[in-house]
């Protein structure tokens, strides 16, 4: 009697969890990943800077967003943040945790979860991985599924877990094509947009500053109304600006393009206007004889200080700093709480960590990450309609949501 069997389509980090998890559940069936890319797990070497933060110790369902963000609750339940820790343990990665509840291998290389994953796909004797399958077609047959490639491969299985990812980052292995396939079986997508990326925004101000990080809040405002905010480190590029608080607000300014939208940035959070523009007047006293170049050291980055100097109305920095009138020193305690620039896009899909926008989750059923239209298909990971916050919440979703997966398609 021949084994029944489920396909994975996607060899990343929700397939191979699914395909691991279905493996273990019924040893009577056997697994094939099929991977578009030479190699499995090629995105999970490029989280965490190259460090994998595999996943997040304050993981709860208010860390995720979509139309429906409460579809990841039964999941995250079901194979929670200490799964997942037990999980590597167990494969042999030595975990660390470090602030904000960020947890990484020991080893502080991304290769090694992949290499340990890896490891124990190989051992799995019910698992193979097919590398250069790209899938460009999916047939529903009565017997099962039909899976055919783009050289005109034929893949034949009882189930399939579509775990093929978004559109972030295509070079590493997820070029929206699964969507194509979830659309031809019926499935409705909703609106897609570069998540966790950089900004694009007008260059005049940032192009002298690029390099340069401080720690201070964001705030994006759509057509004049203010929309989100977010704190932490704050990287200015030569193109725009970077760093988490803005990788958090790049998936409200992808799903809200065509309108104008705007960044300000607040340089000291800490102090109100009013402060700052005491501690101004302060430093005029004690720094009367030095010149305007001279004015924000030792309070700001003195870059960031001389642009804001220039912005504000000093338009030689060789002015001394007992010169300056009132309505300059208004104009720099405004600027530096109040640095606004205009956005011109993100840096786009290329440069993205993940996907804002996926699968409608509604036509799918939560506790088992099956479809509600077709029988026997199922998805995970970033091809839903959900993503997280940065800082390892979307690799958790890919181990929850593929264990999930993994264990109901095995239930044959």
């Amino acid at each position: 009697m021949m084994k029944r069997k489920i396909a994975i389509i996607g060899g990343g980090a929700s397939g191979i969890m699914a395909a691991i998890s279905a493996s273990l559940t019924n040893k009577n069936i056997t697994v094939t990943i099929l991977e578009r890319m030479d190699r499995i797990g090629k995105k999970i070497l490029a989280t965490g800077n190259g460090r994998c933060n595999f996943t997040n110790r304050n993981t709860s369902m208010y860390n995720f967003y979509g139309e429906e963000p409460d579809f990841v609750k039964n999941a995250l339940e079901e194979f929670t943040v200490g799964d997942t820790v037990d999980f590597f343990g167990k494969i042999g990665i030595l975990v660390k945790e470090e602030k904000d509840g960020k947890m990484y291998p020991y080893s502080n290389q991304a290769s090694s979860v992949i290499d340990a994953l890896r490891n124990k796909l190989y051992l799995l004797e019910n698992v193979e991985i097919v590398t250069g399958f790209d899938v460009c077609d999916i047939k529903k047959v009565k017997s099962g599924f039909e899976i055919y490639s783009t050289d005109k491969k034929m893949c034949a299985a009882d189930r399939v877990i579509i775990a093929g990812g978004g559109c972030a980052a295509p070079n590493l292995g997820s070029n929206g094509s699964c969507f194509k396939l979830l659309k031809k079986l019926g499935h409705g997508i909703t609106k897609l947009s570069p998540a966790l990326v950089q900004i694009k925004t007008t260059t005049e101000i940032v192009k002298g500053l690029a390099g340069i990080k401080f720690d201070g809040t964001a705030e994006c405002y759509i057509d004049g109304e203010f929309t989100a905010k977010e704190e932490g480190e704050i990287l200015f590029t030569d193109y725009g600006l970077s760093g988490p608080p803005i990788f958090q607000l790049s998936a409200i300014i992808g799903r809200e393009w065509g309108k104008d939208i705007k960044i300000i940035l607040d340089i000291m959070p800490e102090y109100e206007q009013r402060e700052i523009y005491e501690i101004l007047r302060q430093r005029r006293e004690i720094l009367s004889e030095l010149s305007c170049e001279n004015f924000f050291v030792g309070m700001i980055n003195k870059k960031i200080g001389n642009v804001i100097a220039k912005k504000s109305g000093i338009e030689k920095l060789s002015l001394m700093i007992k010169n300056i009138d009132e309505s300059i020193m208004r104009r720099m305690a405004k600027n530096i709480k109040n640095l606004e620039f205009r956005v011109i896009e993100t840096n786009g899909w290329k440069n993205a960590q993940v996907t804002a926008g996926g699968v409608d989750t509604g036509e799918f059923e939560r506790e088992s990450m099956e479809s509600k239209k077709v029988k026997g298909l199922y998805c995970c990971g970033e091809i839903f309609d959900i993503y997280g916050d940065c800082g390892g919440y979307n690799l958790q979703w890919a181990w929850s949501s593929g264990y999930v997966a993994g264990k109901n398609a095995a239930r044959i």
